[in-house]
């Protein structure tokens, strides 16, 4: 359906839910999807959303979204805009200067011309629902967040700019002005041959902060042709990873070079370019700027392009310039819609061809016992240079450098279903995702993902991955809940058989007694065990001072068994005096519990944390900052986790969504469960309506 242009007033809402409902009530066939459009939470606050028409659908989805999370989805989109120092102040405008320059808001605004129906259709139905509960619950919208109102369909499409092209295809380019840390994730997929019960299993475990762009909000969607279960990036209008009936997949961040930066010689008139003078195109704008008394002043921003695309610093007299894969890819959400009403594992290859989504890997399983990887996005094709080439500051000068295609679907690396039984990624390089290799490096040009990571320290989550995978021929539903949950440091297994005789040869005291401690820890990051506080220490001082401590580095060649040992032991045995002492120092003991000291912390209580950074090579991955007391919270890492296996009365599947789904202030559902992640439980995923209305919170009918 076509939603009326009329003005986005209550009476445009009242307008607006009348044709919706009127149109879900009648137009949809018999047996197609729910006879009405509700939203049923459960005792998880996930709404389980239930629409008579697709767009009623996504308008149910837009409300939800609003009420569990409405202050901070009104202030990404506000960022998004690049208003948000107009809004809330001068603490905003370095944010605002950033995406005003990259011009988000002329591309959304393009991608919303650009959108075929029904689905543009569906996103201004999904807008609608937001505004319509704001409209419907003013109080509970933060008062500094209504100048946001109301919201429109190019808000949604400039925070997934925002989100995905600027922060995670250009965020390693743009961290030379505005540092972010490169996103993780595990993710596998088990065939039948590989599991207990001969049905496909799929682990969905993306890494990234907790908050801000990166929240997650899980629901169900329940409508004509389509009942998917997932998880969506806050303010988009479709889960990012999910599962059906027939099939389910997840996403891991991929060594991937999606953009580059250019380096510009400036010259009078311009930069030089093939021999010549090519000008800059240049507009000012002007950015409003809120001012404690309330006033607005003006800041001005001149946004010069080039033809590689917009300079975004300076260094050295010389301009720097941006350009980033896929910004005219407009057709995300239609992507992933199809992928959410796939059956088939060819009807999902279907959609990922499409190419919208300009970066990811692709980890997948379904009910036919197929299992998938693909290291997706939009690769560009280069004439020359490998990756190392393509990671620094490009020649801007000449056209030579200059990309204007990518590489096709078929032409990045895949793995479907191979010998072993099992696929999986830790975001390490594509040739690991199943052993035996079914990706040879002389297949894949150089340019388009690295051979290794630049630090073989990051080969030891993948290898503790594939560890666990490779050592179980029969592995169970129940089973792969207590891998996904497992701490092991694998770094430990391959260093103390050095670093403890070293230390016991030194002849010094503080050495031989922080070897005790190493000799009789566990070997986890467990909330109990006792000394992996030293080791963590004492491996990332190791890591941060040496380019690359081991006696053997990485080598792709033994990609299970290397890297190994220590360069310089003596050195190594230095350092080790050098953390024990701090850790005595800050927490009075070598033998200070992990969980003693890294926390999970919400409004309801801090609880012990199992699990860290996979530099240590542990699965179970979180990352932590510094808390007032000395101790540590963590705020990055296990951000959803699912478990799915598809048998042939529908998925079973648990989830656990650590710091909650809901942030709005007064929700009961802010950090509920980090209890369960701090005892590595998990939570069923209720998909019936009857098991939902068993475990109902909240019913919401339109």
């Amino acid at each position: 359906m076509t939603i009326p242009a009329v003005p986005r007033t209550a009476s445009f809402t009242a307008l607006l839910v009348g044709i919706l409902l009127a149109v879900g009530l009648s137009g949809c066939a018999p047996g197609q999807g729910p006879d009405r459009t509700e939203i049923l939470w459960d005792t998880w606050g996930v709404p389980h959303v239930y629409g008579a028409s697709t767009d009623s659908l996504m308008y149910a989805f837009g409300w939800a979204q609003m009420r569990a999370h409405g202050d901070r989805v009104l202030r990404l989109y506000g960022e998004a805009r690049g208003r948000a120092a107009e809004y809330w102040g001068e603490e905003h405008l370095a944010s605002d200067r950033r995406v005003r320059t990259l011009e988000l808001p002329e591309h959304a605004r393009r991608w919303a011309d650009d959108q075929d129906m029904p689905f543009g259709g569906y996103v201004e139905a999904f807008v609608a629902g937001m505004n319509a509960y704001a409209e419907a619950h003013p109080d509970r919208i933060a008062d500094a967040r209504t100048a946001v109102l109301p919201v429109q369909p190019t808000d949604v499409f400039a925070h997934t700019l925002r989100t995905v092209h600027a922060t995670f295809v250009a965020g390693e380019d743009l961290q030379r002005t505005r540092p972010w840390r490169r996103a993780g994730s595990n993710a596998w997929a088990v065939g039948p041959s590989r599991s207990a019960s001969g049905n496909a299993m799929l682990l969905t475990n993306p890494h990234l902060p907790w908050g801000d762009r990166f929240t997650w909000f899980e629901a169900q969607l329940r409508g004509p042709d389509i009942d998917a279960y997932g998880a969506a990036l806050l303010g988009m209008p479709f889960p990012a990873v999910a599962f059906n009936d027939r099939l389910g997949w997840t996403h891991t961040v991929n060594p991937i070079d999606a953009s580059d930066l250019y380096r510009l010689s400036l010259t009078e008139g311009g930069y030089r370019w093939d021999g010549g003078v090519r000008p800059f195109n240049t507009d000012t704008k002007v950015l409003k700027v809120k001012q404690p008394d309330g006033s607005l002043r003006a800041d001005t921003l001149t946004v010069r392009r080039s033809v590689h695309g917009p300079v975004v610093g300076q260094r050295d007299g010389e301009a720097l310039a941006l350009r980033i894969a896929g910004l005219t890819q407009s057709k995300v959400f239609e992507q992933y819609w199809r992928m959410l009403r796939a059956t088939t594992l060819s009807q999902f290859e279907a959609a990922l061809r499409r190419q919208q989504m300009p970066m990811f890997n692709t980890v997948y399983a379904d009910a036919d016992g197929h299992i998938l990887y693909h290291f997706g996005g939009r690769v560009p094709k280069r004439d020359r240079g490998g990756w190392s080439y393509w990671q620094g500051v490009v020649p801007g000068d000449t056209s030579a450098t200059l990309w204007n295609a990518v590489h096709d679907y078929e032409e990045l690396p895949r793995v479907v279903d191979p010998p072993s039984g099992w696929v999986q990624n830790a975001n390490e390089p594509p040739f690991t995702a199943t052993l035996p290799p079914r990706v040879a490096p002389a297949e894949v040009p150089g340019y388009m993902t690295p051979r290794a990571p630049a630090e073989s320290a990051y080969m030891f989550r993948p290898q503790r991955s594939i560890e666990m995978l490779a050592g179980d021929s029969s592995i169970t539903f129940e089973e792969l809940q207590a891998y996904k949950n497992d701490t092991r440091m694998l770094a430990a297994d391959r260093l103390l058989d050095d670093l403890l005789p070293a230390a016991r040869a030194s002849g010094r005291a503080s050495a031989r007694r922080a070897a005790d401690v190493l000799e009789n820890w566990d070997r986890t990051a467990d909330a109990e065990s006792q000394g992996s506080v030293l080791f963590a220490r004492w491996l990332r001082a190791m890591v941060e001072g040496a380019e690359d401590p081991f006696a053997t580095p990485y080598r792709p060649g033994a990609p299970r068994t290397t890297p190994d040992g220590l360069a310089d032991p003596e050195a190594a045995v230095q350092t080790l005096e050098t953390v024990a002492q701090q850790v005595r120092q800050r927490h009075d003991s070598l033998t200070v519990a992990w969980g003693d000291v890294h926390r999970l912390v919400g409004p309801n209580g801090s609880y012990p944390a199992s699990g860290s950074d996979g530099l240590f090579g542990t699965f179970r991955v979180l990352k932590y900052g510094e808390m007032e007391d000395g101790r540590r919270r963590a705020r990055f890492g296990d951000s959803y986790v699912a478990l799915t296996e598809f048998t042939e009365d529908g998925p079973r599947a648990k989830a656990v969504l650590p710091y909650g789904n809901a942030s709005q202030s007064g929700s009961p559902h802010r950090g509920d469960q980090f209890r369960l992640h701090a005892e590595k439980k998990m939570r069923p995923v209720w998909l019936r309506r009857d098991s939902v209305r068993a475990h109902l919170e909240h019913r919401k009918a339109f």
